[in-house]
Parts: structure tokens; sequence; C-alpha cells
């Protein structure tokens, strides 16, 4: 505002006149006048404003005024650039000596003197009366501002104005560069709306006062006229669009979003109209749409402003200035209030103000945005950070167990492997910690005590591993270190290096002491019966998985069970994937009949006669792969023991039944399993089946190991029971080797003792052997049992049992277990050579 001040001040200098005693009248279009005529009319009227403005009117305007009798005073200026044509005539004495023709609709070079304003020399030669007459045409608004000036002065002043105005362009220009710069490196939209904003409005102030037909297209006065009426809905337009966005309407405010959009479409309208309207309606029509739309921009600044929109405090002081400068300069045009600074300079003043709040609500826009993405980044980091620590949180919890905190199978697996894969040269012990009497501790004291228990395990244990040598941390860091794994709540690992480990073994064995004595809980001594069970790198598995399975396995194996810890032994895992396959073919060995009976002899001591075979099972086709135990070992432990039985049953029967038709009335004793003796139907089923073979009543006998009935005492008993009431004999198999009681043995319908081939294998060379086994016969002789010495392979022990009165032998002295053929080649041979029975015995090895 200073310097558009100062812009007025060499009009205010001694050496300048304005318009003295100035006179007009008006003539109507389409009338031709002269000079001289009207010099002598009688319609002159004096002008009362000194800086006439007639708004828009078609007539021509004509002016007369003296020229001052004084000498300094030597230039007229109309400091208005709008205006069609303009003729002067410098009267003399009432004649014509000087006539000069020049408007904007003419080249800029046509002018008296190149400058923006209409300026027109005149020269005072003599005391003559000099009057000066001015022809005034013009389709825009009719505004005359007349000033006499001294050349010298006006062009002194005129130097100044044009340095004031170059500071005042090169203010809007650098404001425009620098927002088109942050507009190319930020590319938000805002910033170029400013910037086609701000230049139109350039435009439009260079084209009000003239210099854009000086500087820019001086040959071109249709261009002149042009941009004149197309920079005012211009800068409407863009001013419309930048307030939308610089607002922020389309999520503030959607009904003035469509309001200011229906505005640039309207002045879009009115742009369009001034290629087809005359120039006088199309300029009244566009600036008339001005003032409503600068009133509209006005209006939302402060309606956003009340409903907390940041922005629009700037805004709202920035387009008020603007506004009502525009409004000034409008009315000023439409002749509504006169000629001043404030009404000629109104819209500059209004612009400058416009530029420099905005210019500061820009660069506050960049700071506060710069701010929030600073903010954000900020927020963001801490919401990775945060997410982050969430993150290594869940995977800490994934990776541990919460009760231990040790780490858990995943955790161990994963080091496993990665050590494997890094020293796939060396040998790692993977041992297993297995608490088997966790489950008791826990029914016990209860689930709260028993974690409690386990938490304190975990510390012992891991402090017992760390000491060990060649043990390997599962997790080591700053604030930790755990050489335990925690597998499930009654299961825990660790791994150690092999080879160095093999070289303390008296460390092993302190470690292997501590872990298993008894955790110390509120004074209670309690005892976990923690068993070890170790597989080893590379030699039982190549991967996490299977060593710690295999581990798991030893752990529950009676070796473990016995000395505290076991090794991974492959004979001894029935949990193997090959048992998957072998039951399989097992299954379809039933089906297809693919199993085979053997029979041994059994011989009675006294008379050397056969009394019975026993009924063994045989897998042909798997001979060499499995031993005849082990294949009801996985009969039991997959429910194919039941279709097995009956079918041994059936091949029994109809094996005696062959015995029968060859002439040989002997028994045959078959296996039970503890799991046959379970099952509901079983008694049913047999006796079924005995009834259908009624010859066979009471020769088939069953046997049943002590152990198996001491897993299920009163089942067992029971079942027995209804067998022998069914008359199926019963004899008990491997006595010796189990725990049974004799008030358990007196219970059973039993008529038959088996000794375990244990007691008589090594019978001729151990004194205590022999002690048991008398023992054991005169005790079931006592109770009415008859007593079968199994296992007797030489002619020594059978001399020994005859003596302690053994009643009947079986075992390899006799024969191997014999397919049905071979069995009855046997009888016969040993039929011919019973009256020779002792040294028969001795030549049947």
């Amino acid at each position: 505002m200073l310097l558009l001040f100062a812009i007025a001040q060499p009009g205010w200098g001694a050496d300048v006149v304005k318009s003295p005693q100035t006179s007009y009248l008006t003539v109507p279009p389409g009338t031709e006048t002269s000079a001289s005529e009207l010099l002598t009319s009688s319609q002159w009227q004096p002008l009362a404003d000194r800086s006439p403005n007639f708004g828009y009117i078609p007539d021509t305007l004509w002016l007369k005024l003296p020229v001052p009798d004084q000498p300094n005073l030597n230039l007229l200026e109309i400091s208005y650039s709008h205006l069609d044509q303009i003729r002067f005539f410098l009267i003399e004495n009432g004649t014509v000596v000087r006539t000069v023709t020049t408007g904007d609709k003419f080249p800029f070079q046509q002018r008296p003197i190149l400058h923006r304003h209409f300026l027109f020399p005149f020269e005072r030669p003599n005391d003559a009366d000099y009057e000066i007459l001015l022809e005034v045409r013009s389709s825009g608004a009719m505004q005359v501002p007349l000033t006499l000036w001294n050349d010298q002065s006006f062009f002194e002043g005129s130097f100044i104005e044009d340095q004031v105005h170059a500071v005042y362009y090169g203010i809007l220009i650098t404001a425009i560069l620098f927002n088109l710069f942050v507009f190319v490196a930020l590319r938000e939209r805002v910033y170029l709306l400013y910037v086609l904003s701000t230049l139109s409005y350039l435009l439009l102030i260079a084209t009000l006062n003239g210099i854009s037909f000086q500087v820019l297209w001086p040959t071109s006065p249709d261009i002149q006229n042009r941009a004149m009426l197309l920079s005012v809905p211009a800068a409407m337009i863009f001013t419309l669009w930048f307030s939308q966005a610089f607002l922020n309407l389309g999520n503030t405010s959607i009904a003035l979003k469509r309001t200011l959009a229906l505005a640039m479409a309207v002045n879009a309208a009115a742009g369009l109209a001034t290629f087809v309207a005359d120039y006088n309606t199309a300029i009244r029509l566009v600036v008339a749409l001005s003032i409503p739309t600068n009133l509209v921009l006005t209006l939302i600044g402060p309606q956003q402003w009340l409903r907390g929109n940041r922005q629009a405090a700037y805004y709202s002081l920035a387009w008020g200035a603007l506004t009502l400068g525009t409004a000034i300069t409008a009315a000023n045009k439409y002749g509504l209030l006169p000629n001043n600074f404030v009404t000629v300079y109104g819209m500059q003043i209004g612009s400058a103000v416009q530029a420099v709040l905005l210019a500061m609500a820009l660069a506050v826009r960049i700071f506060q945005e710069r701010q929030n993405k600073v903010e954000a980044r900020e927020a963001e980091l801490r919401a990775m950070a945060a997410r982050r620590s969430a993150e290594l949180k869940l995977m800490d919890h994934a990776l541990h167990n919460p009760l231990t905190g040790l780490p858990n199978r995943s955790s161990f697996e994963m080091m496993l492997n990665d050590l494997m894969m890094r020293s796939p040269e060396k040998r790692y012990a993977i041992t297993v910690i297995h608490l088997y009497n966790q489950d008791s501790v826990t029914k016990t004291l209860g689930h709260r005590n028993s974690d409690h228990i386990l938490a304190l395990a975990s510390k012992h244990y891991n402090a017992a591993i760390r000491n060990l040598p060649g043990a390997i941390a599962t997790e080591l860091t700053d604030e930790r270190s755990y050489f335990l794994t925690f597998l499930d709540p009654q299961t825990f690992a660790f791994v150690v290096d092999a080879q160095v480990t093999r070289k303390t073994p008296r460390e092993v064995v302190r470690t292997l002491e501590d872990i298993r004595y008894p955790i110390d809980y509120l004074g209670m001594q309690v005892p976990l019966d923690a068993r070890l069970g170790v597989a080893v790198f590379p030699d039982h598995g190549a991967d996490a998985n299977t060593l710690i399975r295999r581990a798991a396995i030893a752990a529950g194996s009676e070796r473990a069970k016995e000395r505290g810890m076991a090794y991974y032994k492959p004979s001894r895992d029935s949990f193997s994937a090959d048992r998957l396959t072998i039951v399989s073919e097992l299954r379809q060995a039933l089906i297809n009949n693919s199993l085979a009976l053997y029979l041994q002899p059994k011989v009675s001591l006294t008379s050397g006669e056969v009394v019975g075979m026993e009924a063994l099972i045989r897998w042909p086709e798997k001979q060499s792969q499995l031993r005849p135990d082990e294949v009801i070992d996985i009969a039991e432990q997959t429910g194919l023991i039941k279709p097995l039985t009956r079918w041994v049953l059936e091949q029994a029967l109809a094996m005696r039944s062959g015995l029968l038709e060859h002439g040989w009335n002997i028994g045959i004793a078959v296996n039970i399993s503890p799991n046959n003796l379970r099952e509901p139907d079983f008694p049913s089923y047999v006796q079924r089946l005995m009834r259908s073979f009624p010859k066979h009543q009471g020769r088939i006998t069953f046997e049943v190991t002590e152990t198996s009935m001491m897993q299920d005492p009163a089942n067992s008993l029971t079942a027995l029971k209804q067998l022998n009431a069914n008359g199926i004999p019963v004899s008990i198999d491997d006595f010796g080797s189990g725990y049974s009681s004799l008030s358990y043995i007196k219970q059973l319908p039993a008529r038959e003792i088996k000794i375990d081939r244990s007691l008589i294998t090594e019978l001729t060379t151990r004194a205590e052997d022999r002690v048991i086994v008398q023992t054991s016969i005169d005790m079931c002789h006592s109770l009415g049992y008859s007593v079968v010495a199994e296992g007797v392979e030489d002619e020594h022990t059978a001399q020994l049992l005859r003596d302690m009165g053994c009643d009947m032998i079986q075992g390899f002295l006799l024969s191997r277990p014999l397919p049905f053929n071979d069995a009855l080649d046997w009888l016969r041979q040993s039929a011919s050579q019973m009256s020779e029975f002792p040294e028969v015995l001795a030549n049947q090895r």
C-alpha cells in the first residue's frame, strides 16, 4: 500500500494543474460535426468534476479547456488507457493550429509520446488565446481524467512511478515463480492454481494500466482489447478454482464446492460471449459478473473460518481486500465513484494485500504441511516402532513358553536345523527329558502348584545343563541364556556336542543325577521321575523332527525306566514309519491267508509220550524281517490282534482235525493276548466256535502269560473263569517272569503252569535258578497244577527237570516249531522210538 501510495506523489507537485475550467458536450453517435462548428456551439456545459467519468455511454464526448497562462505547462495527460479514439485540437485564437489522432484502436507507435497514458505536448509561443479541444470516443467506460503538466516534471514523476510499478509487478512475478517452483517440487495442484490466479490478476492490472499494450503487443490493438475482455473472467475462474482447492471445499462443504463450480461455469460462458458480443456489451457483462463473484469469494472465507478451517483466516483477509479493491475499481468504471487515488488504484491495492497475505498463507501452508508430514512421519515411526515391538513380543511369545520362559519346540527345531546345516560334520546328541510323574503331581497338588513346580524344574534343569561340557545354548543373549527347551508340559529337550560330552562321562552322570533329583517345593521333595532319551545326529536322523521324535521314543523305553537314560535303538522302535507299512501288509496277509501256524511238541518226562502241541504263528514272507513276538506286538498296538486271534483259533481247530485224521489225538495250545481277554464278546465267540467242533472239546488249551494277566487282573480273571466254564483249559505261560502273587495264582482256573525259559536256559550252571525252579515245581504241584518247562535245549537240563519232578518239557531238545506236514513226520518218528525215550531225547536235538 505504501508503494502504491507513492505512485500518486508526482501528481501532487507544484507543476501540475488538473483540468482547469473544463467544459463538455456530448454528440449522439452518427452525428457529423467539426471542431470549428463546436467551438461556437452554445451547448457547452461546465464540468463539475475535474476528472470526468461518464460511465458506459455510446455518445462522442467533446471537452474544451483553456491553456493556462503558465509557460511551464506544456503537456496534457489523459491518465486512462482504454479510450478507442482521441482527437487532440490545439486552437489559437479560434483557429485549429494542430491536430493529433490516437487511441487504443490504433497502434501504440502512433501516439505522439510513447507512454501507457495518452500524452499530448503543446506550446504557447505568444500571448494569443489558446484552447485545447478533445474529441473522445470509446466503447468502454468513458473516463477522461485530465491533467496539465510541465513535461520535465511529468517525466521525472513518471520515471519514479514506473520504478514503483516495476517493484509491484516484480513482487507478483516473484510470488508466481516461487509458487510455480513449489508446485513443480510438491506436485500439489493448489500452488499451480495460485500461480494461474495471480498471473491472471497481473495480466488484468497490466491491461488496465496499459502496460501490456506498451510492452507485449504494441502493434496489435485488437489483442489489447481482447486481453481486456478475457482477463476479467480468467481472473475470476482461476480465483474460484484456487479458492475451492485452498479451502478444501470438497471435504468441508459439497454445497459450496458446487456453488463455486457454477460460478466458474458462468464466468467461462461470459468469456466465450465476448467473442460474439460487441465490446461495450461484453465489457459491461464481464465487469458486472466480477462483482458478485468476488462477493461470493469474500463470503465463503468467513463462513469456513467460523467452521474451524484454519486456512480460511488468511483467505478471508486476502480476498476481502482484493474484493473490496476490485469493487471500488469496478464502481469507478461505472462512474459511481469519482477518480482519486483509492478508486483508480483500488484493484492494485487489493491485489498487493492479497498477494502478501496469500503468500503468507501458502508459506504457512508449506510449513504446516511440512509439520504435518514430520508429525505424520514421527507418528508413522512411532507406529512402526510399536508394531515392531508388538511383532517382537508376538515372535517372542511364538518362540517361548509363557509359563517357564524357555524356548519352545519351534525355536528348538529352528536352532537344531540351523546347527546341523552349518556343521554337518559334527555329531550332536539331542536329549529329551520326560517327567513321568508330572500327572500324579498335578492330580495331587493341583494345576497351580504343578505349574510352580514345573517353573522351578525348568530353572533347575537349565542350570544343570549349563554346566555340562559340550552343552549348546538354544538361545544366548545379553539378558538371558537358555540351554533347555520346553517341548510340552511334561517334556524338555537340549542338545550337546556328542564328541565333547563322551570325553566327560563323570560330568554326564553327575548331570543325570542332578536332573533326576526331586524338586524342593514348599518344604516337600517332589519326585518328577525324569527319564532321558538320546538320539544322535547323524546316526539317528538328519532333521530336527525325526531326532526329537526318536529321542522321545528312547525316553519311553524300558531301559530309560530302569537306568534313567537310554539311547535310541532302531531295533526297539515300535513307532517307525516302516511299521505303518507292515501294519497294512499284516492286514492284507490276514485277508489273503498268507500267515501260517507252526507246531512245537510237548513231551511228558515220565512216559516219554507226546502230550500236546503249541501252535505258534509265523509270517513266511517276513520271516527274515520280523520275529514272531514282534508280529504279535504290532497286532496288539494296531487292533489287529482280534482278527488275528480268531484266525489262529480257526487254524488250530483245522490242524487238530488233521491230526485226528492221521490218528493223533493230542491237544493243541493257543496263545491268547490280554487284549482278547478284555473283549466283551470273546468268551461267547469261543463258546460258539467250540460248539461247531464238539470233538475238540477240552483239547484246545488257551495259554495266557503271567505278565499280561497282571495288566488287568480283575477282567482277566473274569474272562478266564468264563472260558473254563465253557470247557476251555487254561495254561499260565512264562511263569516266573512277572510279579503276580500266590493269592492271585490260586484264583486262576488254570490246570497247567509253564515255567519261563529265562529260568531254564542256565539251569545247569546257576544254582539259584535251580532253587527257584524246584520251589516253583513244588509249589505248583501243591496247588494242583501240572508243570511244563519251556526252552529245554539239552539232555542234562532235561535230566535235572526229571529229577526235580517236572511233568513236561518243551524246546529245541525235542524239535523246533514245524509246519503241519513236518510235524506229522516228527510224530511218526517219535512213535517208533518212544520205548527208548531218554536216548531218543538226546538224538532229537
